[in-house]
């Protein structure tokens, strides 16, 4: 079985794999937290967005311009079909959040559904957080969420042995926790199938391994920069995160010298 870069398969499949995710109502949480925290937002930059489901959603609200980025060329080319249905106005690119490029400032930033998570050490995230402060207008917000052991903990029964097909690809996932060490390892078992879609011609996997932080630890990274921590909510409440919140969404507020 070949080894394969993260979705260079399992893009066709990201939509069926995520179907029970609400992407309505987290779009909707975003934009409670940006109202709640910024005054006049216009320029908002999404990173990893995946195929674009948050960010399309996002655009219902009619007064936001957005950018929509991912690492994946395969991802950004379904989000740039998905939008192209729906005539939007989203701009999605392919890019990498450990290497932002400050062609342009927004108001603000996030990120979503743990992708912060596939950061793999401290050094990591302060690059991308540097990366970030470099492109937000001043008083610009950042807002981030990731998955503490909690959440690998609860999830990882369900999301392994997960299957499903979509048009002539399939596949397997397991998935497993090591709480010693704070990953999170999701391994895809992925088939190509002939048109008859019952035999396997040619089968790939790919390993997305997630490294799985505490509140304590992410605050003490934030720390070390210069934003300031405007909110830290559990899961999808405006309400503030503990150490037994299974996700957490961070609210940063970029202050640039005068």
């Amino acid at each position: 079985m070949k080894k394969v870069a993260n979705y260079t398969y399992l893009a066709p499949l990201y939509d069926k794999l995520m179907e029970d995710v609400d992407y309505e109502s987290w779009a909707d949480y975003i934009d409670e937290i940006i109202q709640e925290h910024h005054s006049a937002p216009e320029k908002i930059l999404e990173l990893a967005c995946g195929t674009g489901s948050v960010a399309l959603s996002l655009e219902e609200f009619g007064y936001y311009e957005i950018v929509a980025t991912d690492l994946s060329e395969e991802m950004i080319a379904i989000a740039k079909s998905k939008a192209s249905k729906v005539t939007s106005s989203v701009r999605f690119k392919t890019m990498d959040f450990l290497n932002i490029m400050p062609d342009e400032h927004f108001d603000v930033i996030f990120s979503v559904f743990d992708s912060v998570n596939y950061l793999k050490s401290e050094a990591e995230i302060l690059s991308m957080l540097s990366g970030c402060h470099n492109i937000l207008n001043d008083r610009g917000l950042l807002i981030f969420d990731f998955s503490t052991p909690k959440n690998s903990l609860q999830a990882v029964d369900y999301l392994n042995n997960e299957e499903a097909q979509v048009n002539n690809l399939r596949f397997f996932r397991t998935s497993e926790f090591d709480a010693q060490k704070k990953l999170h390892i999701n391994k895809f078992e992925i088939e190509l199938l002939d048109k008859d879609k019952k035999s396997v011609i040619k089968q790939f996997q790919e390993v997305h391994t997630q490294h799985i932080y505490t509140l304590e630890e992410m605050l003490s990274i934030l720390e070390q920069t210069p934003y300031h921590l405007v909110a830290k909510y559990g899961d999808f409440d405006l309400l503030d995160a503990n150490e037994n919140s299974a996700r957490i969404t961070l609210v940063l507020q970029c202050q640039k010298p005068q």
